[in-house]
């Protein structure tokens, strides 16, 4: 079901709910948005969160990765529901600490949140699920590497089997550069994996899960190499798109088939059930075959960004519902829109980045008959009354249109206002569909 684009800002009948955000990026400011937005949401609370969510939220100075300290703020803010961003904090179980003290809690419990914390574990359960996959084999120090890659075939990939920031990949068509990393990681984690080269287009589908059933949102394409061409180092991305062409709805129907359901069933049926965003990162074949190249157990950055503006339903009361086991009661609603947003990074980056420098210009939101477009901070703060910035990916302009094309022009407009001394970013985002 879908409805008109509109803007969705407007004078809220408070219900008194109180949200506390896990994170500090534009993911989290992202969720801000739009959970302020919400006719349902009273405050909103972020812990780090960035300079951005401080203007619809009240940040907190605790750690994400700091479960004792989300957990005692998350009682001190008398929080109705709390929505973990990143995926650390749900693999350490504060999900299910949260739950044992009767807050509720978008996100999945530790068991669940392994998905994204073990590869080989993801691998295992696609493994015996039918889920179509690339192959793969782990390595360690007694593994026979030449004869791993000569059977592999060039271009390879190579994984971390460890939370790594979307970092932990290689892909590479030098053997010097693959064995590298490989001797690398079997020192540093005692294993490493190399999978199947897959070919064809990358996209992305975040599903709303829990025991109750799913929902699939609008899917996405990212841009996760650092040069325009998809050139390049990988980076956390670069930019991204929703709805992406590519996603036929032929494609969705498979994906449903294929991956979505065959998950669902596995997950719901588990002594604790999965509740939470599944993040189905895909490989779009020539045929319109679907692979999965990854999953995540969360929205993903900046797959956020684009996928939040078009829900048109309240999103506390979805995020809500899913926390609950009750996702069928409350399933969301989409504008008949499309989004854009390029991320501006810092110097250096994906490299270590310069930080600490001002950030200036206009970075107020726009509003018109042509849609409307706006700041998503990430790597930001203030300092001494400045905003400077204090990470890789420092902000991203999202736009948001009745076509593509619109909403790329409301995103880049919006970014050519922000100035930033060495900053970069990528002029063909969405390229693939434009």
């Amino acid at each position: 079901m879908t409805r008109p684009f509109k803007d969705r800002r407007r004078c809220k009948a408070t219900m008194g709910r109180i949200v506390l955000i896990v994170g500090g990026g534009g993911r989290e400011h992202a969720l801000a948005i739009g959970l302020a937005e919400s006719p349902s949401v009273s405050a909103v609370h972020v812990a780090p969160g960035n300079a951005g969510t401080a203007l619809v939220a009240t940040n907190h100075a605790v750690s994400a990765g700091d479960v004792e300290g989300q957990i005692t703020l998350a009682k001190t803010v008398g929080a109705d529901l709390v929505v973990v961003g990143p995926e650390g904090p749900l693999v350490d179980g504060l999900t299910d600490s949260l739950r044992a003290d009767g807050i509720p809690c978008f996100g999945p419990h530790a068991a669940g949140a392994m998905l994204e914390g073990s590869k080989t574990h993801a691998k295992s359960i696609m493994s015996s699920l039918g889920v179509p996959t690339a192959a793969v084999a782990r390595l360690d120090a007694d593994s026979d590497l030449a004869e791993v890659l000569d059977a592999f075939g060039s271009p390879w990939v190579i994984k971390r089997d460890v939370l790594a920031g979307g970092k932990g990949v290689v892909v590479t068509k030098d053997r010097h550069e693959a064995i590298d990393f490989i001797t690398q990681s079997i020192v540093s984690d005692g294993f490493v994996l190399v999978e199947e080269f897959l070919s064809g287009e990358e996209a992305s589908m975040l599903v709303m899960m829990d025991e109750s059933g799913f929902a699939a949102l609008p899917c996405s394409q990212d841009h996760k190499r650092v040069g325009e061409g998809d050139v390049g180092l990988n980076t956390g991305g670069m930019g991204a798109y929703a709805p992406a062409p590519v996603v036929t709805p032929a494609v969705v129907e498979r994906v449903i088939r294929e991956v979505v359901e065959p998950m669902h069933d596995h997950l719901s049926s588990q002594p604790v059930p999965y509740r939470g965003c599944l993040y189905v990162g895909l490989m779009i074949d020539a045929a319109g075959a679907p692979s999965v190249v990854e999953f995540n157990v969360r929205f993903g950055d900046p797959e956020t960004q684009v996928t939040i503006p078009l829900i048109s339903s309240d999103l506390y009361e979805l995020l809500l519902a899913v926390a609950e086991g009750r996702l069928t009661d409350s399933m969301p609603t989409f504008h008949d829109a499309h989004s854009m947003t390029v991320v501006l990074a810092a110097e250096g980056y994906p490299g270590p980045p310069e930080k600490g420098r001002m950030i200036t210009g206009d970075l107020r939101s726009y509003s018109g008959a042509d849609g409307r477009s706006f700041i998503h901070h990430a790597g930001t703060n203030h300092k001494d009354g400045a905003l400077i910035s204090t990470g890789g990916r420092v902000l991203s302009a999202t736009g948001v249109g009745p076509s593509l094309a619109a909403a790329r022009e409301l995103a880049y407009r919006q970014l050519s206002e922000v100035h930033l001394e060495g900053a970069h970013f990528r002029r063909d985002i969405g390229h693939r569909a434009l």
